[in-house]
């Protein structure tokens, strides 16, 4: 069963708890990082948080609500070994899997609606990273620019 970290802002708030519970309806192992209501928190605090524990269960996905999604973003790739990518469709979601191998998915609770973002969490997690030599190159380049060693990937 595979481990799904969670988390929003108080914007995001509403969205990640239908999606933590969709999720758990669909067998995944939910890890709920924050918050806990809807009283105003700052994005980078929950995005840091997250991928701190992503960095602790490295075969683990990332999802992360924000109003646009695009705060949680920014902040989330700031930590080495993360590549989180802002999907509001579930064909960018599968190709950000795909091809650039994300890791976290970042979504806009105010621009996407409860059911098309269902259906962008599952195209993400259902998705697997390509086995292609070019992407896998690619991957390990943006690592090597951020600092970090390249990570191998076996999946």
């Amino acid at each position: 069963m595979r481990t799904v970290l969670i988390g929003s802002d108080h914007a995001g708030y509403a969205l990640k708890e239908a999606l933590k519970a969709f999720l758990q309806e669909q067998g995944y192992r939910v890890e709920d990082v924050g918050v806990h209501s809807d009283s105003p928190a700052d994005y980078p605090d929950v995005a840091h948080a997250l991928t701190a524990r992503l960095q602790e269960l490295p075969d683990a996905l990332g999802v992360l609500i924000c109003g646009t999604g695009i705060g949680m973003c920014i902040a989330a790739n700031k930590r080495s070994g993360i590549r989180a990518a802002h999907a509001s469709d579930p064909v960018s979601a599968s190709l950000a899997r795909a091809h650039n191998d994300a890791n976290v998915l970042c979504l806009g609770a105010r621009i996407v609606g409860e059911e098309l973002a269902k259906g962008i969490v599952s195209a993400f997690l259902q998705t697997p990273f390509s086995a292609e030599p070019r992407h896998q190159q690619r991957v390990a380049k943006l690592e090597l620019s951020a600092g970090g060693e390249p990570l191998s990937r076996t999946e």
